[in-house]
Order: structure tokens, then C-alpha cells, then sequence
């Protein structure tokens, strides 16, 4: 193993002191984590220029004090049990807040310091999770993909290089514009298609270009929380409008005091998040008509449309529109895989330049090799195929998690929102906070999330999100029999 130390020789402390130093504060930052082996005096000795003995005795400091421990035959390592504890006498974030007051930040690393609830993928394992937003991985056509990744492997060397092309590959562009047009009712060319690292990015790019600190946003109430936080660390004022079972009530929108001031509206029309709610055809042509009148763009997120049961999908809001006044966002993360982090961005022909440069300068491109097999999983009809197969599951895990939830529950559960989707939003009717529940649910194994973080006012409890793709029959069954124990005693 090697370890970068950087001696001083015309440093008042002897070299053997500076060793120790280097290697004590290596182990309480982590960069040396407890049972690593390090090297031999011999070996540090050699790589420093230095004596044996001055490495030794720098050593048997550490040894002594108790940061490292010699394993007879095998080597010195760091202790596992260290006798600094610096994380109990001062946490991480404390750790954090004093670095930062330190440095000078820009507005949007204020803004960022000060959000609270950014959430940090650190996820403890339970037996059975109802997370939201995970397809069924196990059911990804895994061989066909990679047929696809070695056809551009070992007939082009194109995927190693640069691309050239700012908005995304096009032949990915063509085929993404082609497909929404036909599923969706989108109307766009290729060149108004931006390919993004998912949704975030394309959340991103348009705050970053079209928002000041404190213009206002509109957006649903509750609403897609990780779009909320990028809001607010920009610095734009929200403004939360409610929502009911035919989605955003665009009469509150239309007669809200700060109507006139308000830049930008974002909503989940097909979708609504959390609640699953469909925003109604005569509400949509409502906000359209707002937004032409007042000069406000909508961010039409599309983020799982591919979903629906029974009933036929409602036109995308961007196919209604006449008046360039929206920006539509789609994603593959829940159709295909959470880890293709690749989404678009359907942008108005008067803003595809000035986008297409933020982007170049953004990440200049997403990885070619995965662009190129999306394209011919799209042209080539499987991406069809494998959501026709898809909605089937899901509309039955759906059923089993309803069926399961009220014949546990009765009364005392009420679903809400219509049939699509990969969650659906639950109202609970009982006595006991949504942390006793959540809390009560892990120590059987079950995942549970409130929906309160949703709210930007979050004065509502009882209300959870039980996403079901990732959970066959048994599963689903068995975490509402569980949640039963909790809630029922």
C-alpha cells in the first residue's frame, strides 16, 4: 500500500514527529480506516529517504497511543478500536458547519447550506421496502441489453471518443422524438430534443437559465420534493398550489395574488406526485391559457406516464400547447433502469441555442455507448414491448397491495389517486404519528415513507406512499400484514 506523507526538513519538528502527525491525522479523517495494513518501517523508510529508526520510532508512538496494532507474522494495521473517538466529541455536520464558516460561498451554496432535507442515498436494508420510484429490475430484458452493448463494442470505436454533438446523440434524439410523438401526442423535431443526465439535470439546467433568486415558482402542494429542493437552493420563491382528484386546481393558480409575478410553474399533469391524482382535460387547457396570457413557462415533468390502467391516457399537456409555453421532461429511470441516467428535454425551438450551450458547458455529453444502445432498444420496438409487459405486472401488484391494504385496513385506509404509476398514496386513519409507524415497521423488517416530506407545508400526517414495482405477490401481502401488527396492536 502506498501513503503520501510530505516531510519538511526545514521544519522545527523532527522528522519522526511530522511521520506520526501525518499518519495520526490520515487515521482520525479516514483516509487510513480502521484494520488497514500499512506499510513495514522498512518499506516507509524506503519511500520517504529517510532512516529505519526515525520510522520506528514514529511507529511505536502511534503503537503506544494506541492507533496502531502489530499482528505477529502478518504486519502492523490500524487499530479497530481507536482512542480518539473525535466523532463523539464532534459530529460530522458540527464538523462541517465550522469548515464552512470558514469559506466564502456564492449565493447558491448558501441557499444549499441552508435547505434542509436534501436526501443522501444511504438507505437502511429492510426485508421488505415500499420505496417509491424502483421498477422491477429482475424482470429487465438483461441478455438483450447486452447483445446491444456488444454490437457497438466490437464494431465501432466511436463510443470512446467525444461527441460533437451538444443536445445528445441524434440518432437517440430521432428516436426519442419519434416515439413520444406517437405515445404521447408530443409535437417536436429531433433538434428540440436535449438528452440529460435524468431529470434532475434538465431540472437544473432550466432553473439555472431561466430563474433570478426570488423569482416565484408554482408548484403542486404536495409535490416531487427533489424538485422542490433545487428550487430553493436557487433561491426562487414557491408557491405552493393544492391539488385534488383532477390534480392542480388551476383556479387557485389563476386567481393567486402573485399571478403576474410568476416565472415558471412545475407540475406532474399524468401523474400527479405524490398523489397520484390525473390533471383533467379542461384543467389543462386552463393553465395553458394562463400561461399565453401571463408569459409563464410550465415544466411539464412526464416522469412515468408509460403507467396507466384501465383508463386511456390523457395527451401529454406540451401536445396541447400552441404557444410554445412548455418545457417537457421525460425520463427512462422507471421504465428501463434506474442507473441509465439518461433523460430528455423537449424544449421550445426559440430556447434549443441558448440550452444547448448551458449544456455543452454543463458535462459536455452523456456516455455514447449507453446512447447508442437506448436508440436501437427504442427504434427496434423493445422498449414498447417491454412496457406492455411491464404495465401488465404492474397493474397487478397495484391490485394485490389495494386488495391487501383494505381487507387489513377497511375502513380506516382510503387510496388515493387513479390506476397507474408505481405507487399510490394512502391515507391512514389512526391514532399514532407517522415516526412511531415508520419506526415500528423497520423493527419487522417493513419500509415505510411518509408523505409529509412532500409538503412544502407539512402540517399533514397519516398520509404514506407505498410504491409496489419492486414487490411480487408475497411480499406486498406480507409487509401490510406487518404494518397491521403496528398499527392495529
Amino acid at each position: 500500500m502506498d501513503l503520501l506523507i510530505t516531510l519538511d526538513n526545514h521544519s522545527p519538528l523532527p522528522l519522526h514527529q511530522q511521520i506520526y502527525e501525518e499518519v495520526r491525522q490520515a487515521i482520525l479523517c479516514g483516509k487510513l480506516p480502521p484494520g488497514q495494513r500499512i506499510p513495514s518501517t522498512r518499506q516507509m523508510a524506503k519511500a520517504l529517504g529517510v532512516s529505519r529508526s526515525t520510522v520506528t520510532q514514529s511507529y511505536e508512538q502511534l503503537l503506544s497511543e494506541g492507533y496502531l496494532e502489530t499482528v505477529i507474522g502478518s504486519g502492523t494495521y490500524i487499530c479497530t478500536q481507536l482512542p480518539d473517538d473525535l466523532f463523539d466529541s464532534q459530529p460530522v455536520e458540527s464538523i462541517e458547519k465550522n469548515n464552512s464558516a470558514k469559506i466564502k460561498f456564492s449565493e447558491y451554496g448558501m441557499n444549499l447550506l441552508q435547505t434542509k432535507n436534501v436526501p443522501i442515498l444511504n438507505e437502511k436494508q429492510l426485508e421488505i421496502s415500499f420505496r417509491y420510484g424502483r421498477p422491477a429490475l429482475n424482470k429487465f430484458p438483461i441478455k438483450l441489453w447486452k447483445k446491444l452493448l456488444d454490437k457497438y463494442c466490437n464494431t465501432s470505436l466511436e463510443w470512446l471518443d467525444y461527441s460533437t454533438e451538444p443536445l445528445g446523440y441524434k440518432p437517440l434524439r430521432e428516436a426519442i422524438a419519434i416515439y413520444i410523438s406517437r405515445v404521447r401526442g408530443i409535437n417536436c423535431e429531433p433538434e428540440q430534443v436535449l438528452i440529460t443526465n435524468g431529470t434532475q439535470q434538465a431540472l437544473d439546467l432550466i432553473i439555472r437559465l431561466l430563474i433570478e433568486p426570488g423569482n416565484i415558482i408554482a408548484l403542486e402542494e404536495p409535490g416531487y420534493v427533489s424538485a422542490r429542493l433545487i428550487f430553493q437552493a436557487y433561491g426562487a420563491k414557491l408557491l405552493p398550489i393544492a391539488v385534488d382528484e383532477s390534480g392542480l386546481i388551476v383556479n387557485k393558480l389563476v386567481h393567486s395574488l402573485e399571478k403576474e409575478n410568476i416565472r415558471l410553474v412545475y407540475i406532474t399533469p399524468s401523474h400527479q406526485f405524490p398523489t397520484g391524482a390525473i390533471l383533467s382535460l379542461p384543467r389543462r387547457l386552463e393553465l395553458l391559457n394562463w400561461a399565453s396570457q401571463t408569459g409563464s413557462l410550465i415544466i411539464e415533468d412526464d416522469y412515468d406516464s408509460e403507467y396507466r390502467y384501465g383508463d386511456r391516457p390523457i395527451p401529454a399537456l406540451q401536445g396541447l400547447d400552441n404557444h410554445n409555453s412548455v418545457l417537457y421532461v421525460g425520463t427512462f429511470s422507471k421504465v428501463l433502469f434506474p442507473s441509465l441516467r439518461i433523460g430528455y428535454l423537449v424544449i421550445p425551438k426559440n430556447l434549443v441555442n441558448i440550452f444547448a450551450r448551458a449544456k455543452w458547458l454543463s458535462d459536455r455529453h452523456l456516455p455514447i455507448l449507453e446512447q447508442q444502445v437506448l436508440t436501437d432498444f427504442i427504434a427496434e420496438g423493445h422498449l414498447e414491448r417491454h412496457i406492455r409487459k411491464m404495465r401488465s405486472l404492474y397493474d397487478y401488484r397495484r391490485q394485490v397491495l389495494v386488495k391487501a391494504l383494505k381487507f387489513h385496513f377497511g375502513e380506516s385506509v382510503e387510496i388515493l389517486g387513479d390506476k397507474a404509476g408505481l405507487h399510490v398514496m394512502v391515507r391512514l386513519n389512526t391514532n399514532m404519528s407517522d415516526n412511531e409507524i415508520i419506526q415500528g415497521a423497520a423493527k419487522l423488517g417493513v419500509g415505510i415513507t411518509s408523505a409529509s416530506s412532500q409538503y412544502l407545508n407539512p402540517n399533514i400526517y397519516g398520509e404514506f406512499i407505498f410504491g409496489y414495482g419492486e414487490l411480487d405477490e408475497e411480499q406486498l401481502v406480507t409487509g401490510v400484514e406487518r404494518l397491521t401488527q403496528i398499527i392495529k396492536g
